[in-house]
This record gives C-alpha cells, structure tokens and sequence, in this order.
C-alpha cells in the first residue's frame, strides 16, 4: 500500500475516532435505560449487568486460550508436521459441557428476572389505561374517574399497572428512565407494570413505527409524592374553569432550570404536608411540585430535556395583531365543529371521543402529542393549521387563509379568541 494510499484512508479513520471519543466525553444522557428509576428498571438492569459481565468474562477466556494457541503452536523451524486424526471424546465432551454451564447461568437470572416483571401487579396498584392513537397517547384512570392526554402523572412508591391497547396500528409504550416498555397490539391488551422510586420529570416515546409522525408521538410522565398525585386526581374531576393564562413561559434553558433545581436542594424539598420526599434522581434534585393554581407540575421547574423545541413550519403565519378573548373563545368553541371530537369536563356539548380530552389541557405543559409548548403562540398556530404542525394528524386545518372562505373556517382574531379560552382551562 502506497503512503498515499494510507494516508487517504488514516485521516478520516483517525476522525471518526476523535469525533467518538468527543461524543463519549458527554455523560449527559437525559433518555438512558441505564441508572433506572423504578423497581422493574433496577430488575432489569441487574439482569442487563449480570449479563454483561459474564459475557466480558467468556470473551476475555476465549481470545487468552486464542491467543495462548496462536503463540504455542506457531509456526517455527523444526517442527514436525501436524499429525491428522479423527474425533477427541474428550474434547467434544468438553466443549458441549461448557456452553451448557455457561447458559445455566444465563437461563437462571434470566427466568427469574421474567417470572418477576410478568408477575401481576399488587391490588393496591394505580390503574391505567394507555390507549395509543396516531400520534398521541390517551391516559385513563378508572379508579378515579380521570381522563387525560399525553402527561401522566404517578404517585411515588406505589405500583401503577397499566392495561396497553391500540385504537389503530401497532405502538410501543416506552420511559426510558422508568424503563417501562411493552408493545400496544391492536385487539389485545397488553399489560405492565412498574413502581416509580423518584419525584421527577420524565420523556415518553412510542417505540415501535407507526406512521408518518411516529418520531412525534411523545408523552411526559410525572412522578409526584402520594399527596401531590391525590390533589392532581382531585383537581382534574373538576369542571373545566376559565382563568387568565400565565405570562410565564415554561423554562427553556439550562440555567432557569437548574436555578430552581439547586434552590430545592438547598431547603430541602418538603410535600404540601411537610413530608420529606423520596431521595432525587441524578443529576438534578427532587423538586416541589406543589401548585395551589392546578395541582400540576410548575412549568418553571421543568428540566430543560422535557421542554419540546420543535419550531412550527416557516411558512404558517398568523396576525400577532389580534388579542384572543376567552369569553368569546367559550362561546364560540361550544358551537364549533370542535366539541365532535373533544370532551371538556363541565361543557355539556363538548362530548366527542376522537380527539384528546381538553378538560383542563391549559395546565398541560405540551400540545400536539407532546411536540410543542403549550404556549399561546404555538396553540394558535396549531388550531390554524394542524396538519401543516404535524403531518397526517386528523385534525383538520380551521385558518380561513389555507382553507378559503368555506363553512367551519375562522379568521385569525376567531383562532386567537378560541386559543386563549383553551388556554384558559387550568
């Protein structure tokens, strides 16, 4: 090979290497499986390290005696010829002993750690049904009569079993950190369940392609302490009321967040009753999730990889100039083709089961399957043109300057007043 040659192939070799030992130098792994937050993570991530161990062990066994042969019986002056014969009792004994000894302790673990994650969970277990539509994730709770859409909220140190199905194509169901994972098949229902040992934020995805925006059917889980979830449960039963949508904008840098973040962990993080919480997952301390307004996680304690930065398509617009009034957004959404397809607790016509349950979706901190903030400016966009925000979602496009003067289009100061109303429902 010509020092050309060589030289042609080493530099983008040896920058390739640079660029992978630079990708490892970052520990920040917000949507690791490893470092499990619930008790079926931690079972399966003991199985995942007994495993890898035992399997560092037979490789490094294997390449010694490799390499122990290799220098033994190389070839040297003098040697004899190698004398040809047939079959080794020994030998073949030998090495059929040994891979069956070798998966003896492989099976072992390996059945235990299934017998326990497929165990039924425990009676006391919080019910939920997960319900995967194309692309975004329906939540219900029928011990308590709630229903939501794509945030869940989980009390700390209790089971929640969930009963997975599919109102369409396949889904996977996936938390990363919770390590909660398991197919949505249609005309089935799937089971898991698992136990959240930390009060956090976390990301949910769907794992298994499903369509146009599978990389877009997102969901957040939070974990709150036992109290906290109750007052959630209990706030969301309510009626869906109007009030003034917030002025401040959910924490999108990493400096806001660890501010209230480090400030947490300085007091000590305490629950509405004063009751110390769990111990805070790494890297980031438990935070208070306390909020007398809606009894939901506070926007302004989000850690930042829980925040969507998807930005809308350049080429939707909308008329800053207008100013949304929630009075005439209720008034119009209660006659609008909205109430065929969405429910919201309190509005007697809202009652449709297509769309997403919007009972109190002000206090939610993500529109469009977990894809944008919810904030007004997204909301507004979204309501104008939804298929342009997400390709192939069924909610039709309302902005009478894509669809044209035709009946059940609005004009932007019409999608500002129905944006503002929804924003409204804390």
């Amino acid at each position: 090979m010509t020092r050309d040659l060589r030289m042609r192939w080493l530099t983008p070799a040896l920058a390739l290497l640079l660029a992978v030992g630079l990708t490892a130098c970052n520990s920040f792994a917000p949507n690791t499986i490893f470092g499990a937050h619930s008790d079926f993570g931690h079972s399966i991530d003991l199985l995942t390290r007994k495993l890898l161990y035992m399997g560092v062990a037979v490789f490094i066994l294997v390449e010694a005696l490799l390499l122990y042969i290799l220098v033994k019986f190389r070839d040297r002056d003098g040697n004899r010829e190698a004398r040809q014969f047939h079959g080794n009792s020994t030998l073949e004994i030998g090495w059929t002993l040994i891979p069956a000894v070798i998966l003896a302790f492989i099976a072992v673990p390996t059945i235990k750690t299934i017998f326990e994650t497929q165990a039924k969970a425990p009676p006391s277990s919080v019910q939920v049904e997960v319900i995967g539509h194309q692309w975004w994730w329906e939540f219900r709770y029928p011990q308590y009569g709630v229903v939501t859409a794509n945030e869940l909220y989980l009390p700390v140190g209790r089971t929640a079993n969930f009963a997975l199905m599919t109102k369409d194509v396949l889904h996977s169901f996936w938390a990363p950190q919770l390590n909660g994972k398991r197919d949505l098949i249609s005309n089935h229902v799937n089971y898991l369940w698992f136990t959240p040992d930390s009060a956090y934020a976390w990301n949910g995805f769907c794992a298994e392609y499903c369509g146009t925006s599978h990389a877009y059917m997102r969901f957040k889980v939070f974990t709150v302490a036992p109290r906290e979830f109750d007052a959630w449960v209990a706030h969301q039963k309510t009626n869906a009321v109007g009030s003034t949508p917030p002025a401040t904008a959910m924490a999108t840098d990493t400096g806001k967040a660890s501010a209230a973040t480090s400030a947490t962990a300085a007091k000590g993080t305490t629950t509405p009753g004063n009751a110390k919480a769990p111990p805070a997952p790494a890297p980031t301390p438990v935070m208070n999730v306390s909020d007398t307004a809606s009894a939901t996680f506070p926007r302004s304690q989000l850690p930042r990889w829980v925040v969507p930065r998807t930005d809308p398509p350049a080429t939707l617009t909308f008329d800053q100039s207008v100013t949304g009034d929630v009075t005439r957004g209720a008034t119009l959404f209660k006659t609008a083709p909205c109430i065929a397809c969405h429910t919201i607790r309190g509005v007697p016509t809202a009652a449709g089961i297509i769309g997403p349950n919007l009972t109190h979706v002000g206090s939610r901190t993500t529109i469009g399957g977990g894809l944008y903030p919810n904030e007004l400016k997204f909301l507004q966009l979204w309501i104008k043109n939804a298929p342009a925000m997400k390709p192939g979602s069924l909610m039709p496009l309302f902005g009478k300057a894509e669809k044209g003067d035709t009946p059940g289009v609005y004009t932007d100061q019409q999608i500002a007043d129905l944006a503002a109303y929804l924003s409204s429902l804390k």
